[in-house]
């Protein structure tokens, strides 16, 4: 008996450490998602603010099990500081339809990936009005112009690399053209897109760099930074798509935000992650649609797999007279 009792006591003890542990790694890995700007790898760490509050919450649960109730509050006030990012992406609701909506379908179909089919279907499911495609290399575009008929209306970059882009539309474009944005020198595409009742908008198609080393960080940075100027340039509403490479908690997506004054797409309709299809815990929204205050967001969700390391994004929206 004695010795079951010392056994228990030296497994709660190592118990004890261990949530204490984990308890100060969470709090401290929360925190410093804060400090992005400060350097490109404590960036990384704002990236996952729903597997901190799932983490957060399964650690709570077993302390409170063994009836360990500081170590569960603490947990607990770390999940709540966590989701208090999340949160506001579920605050809001669509305005009400004044109009038959257009439909905008990010894909990037991943330069590497053979399932031609699961793209095409994906596409002539969904029946976008404007499709914009990235990682589009010269084979995948040759197996895009089956699309021609639907989609009469294009501008177009592929590459070899991972930076390809194309825009198609059945709506009529003017003053489409392929830009260079930033210091990276890839290509994104610009375009005014005629919809019915003589409405316009601008289309802003981008793809920066992901921020997997210090020099790509800065340069990702560098095009998110010079994104404001252009959208304040447009006379007409913008709508900015791409696979930006970053999160909606970055502190370097807040200041997109803040300096163009476009909205998150995703703000009413909840956490929607795109990116890594492989992997589902470790999701997070990194393919994105942000929009001028005049563009009404009606509907947004997540295509199915496509054979991507992305899933598509679709949103259906209305413009403001």
């Amino acid at each position: 008996m004695i010795r079951q009792k010392k056994n228990r006591s030296r497994l709660l003890h190592y118990f004890d450490r261990t949530v204490w542990t984990l308890t100060t790694l969470l709090a401290v890995i929360s925190l410093i998602g804060l400090a992005g700007k400060l350097h490109w790898a404590l960036d990384l760490f704002s990236h996952f603010r729903v597997q901190y509050v799932q983490l957060a919450l399964v650690f709570a649960g077993i302390c409170l099990w063994v009836r360990r109730n500081r170590a569960a509050v603490t947990l607990i006030l770390i999940g709540l500081f966590n989701y208090a990012f999340v949160y506001p992406l579920y605050l809001g609701k669509p305005d009400a339809k004044t109009a038959e909506p257009v439909r905008a379908m990010l894909m990037n179909i991943l330069a590497a990936n053979g399932n031609t089919q699961q793209v095409l279907e994906a596409i002539d499911t969904y029946k976008p009005d404007i499709l914009l495609l990235e990682e589009v290399t010269p084979e995948w575009a040759a197996k895009l112009e089956k699309l021609n008929e639907t989609y009469p209306y294009r501008a177009a970059r592929p590459q070899s690399d991972c930076f390809g882009i194309m825009l198609l539309s059945m709506l009529p474009l003017q003053h489409a053209e392929v830009v260079e944005i930033g210091t990276s020198g890839l290509p994104s595409i610009m375009a005014d897109v005629y919809i019915p009742d003589n409405e316009v908008f601008t289309l802003v198609g981008t793809h920066p760099l992901p921020p997997v080393s210090a020099d790509y960080a800065r340069r990702r940075n560098e095009q998110l930074a010079e994104l404001p100027e252009i959208i304040g340039n447009q006379k007409h509403p913008v709508l900015l798509i791409g696979d930006l490479n970053t999160s909606p908690w970055s502190p370097w997506f807040r200041t997109l935000l803040r300096d163009s004054g476009l909205k998150n797409s995703m703000k009413g309709f909840g956490f929607q992650p795109s990116w890594p299809q492989q992997s589902p815990l470790l999701r997070i929204p990194i393919d994105h649609v942000l929009h001028d205050e005049r563009i009404h967001i009606q509907h947004r969700m997540i295509g199915p797999d496509i054979g991507s390391d992305h899933f598509p994004v679709i949103v259906d929206f209305t413009l403001q007279p």
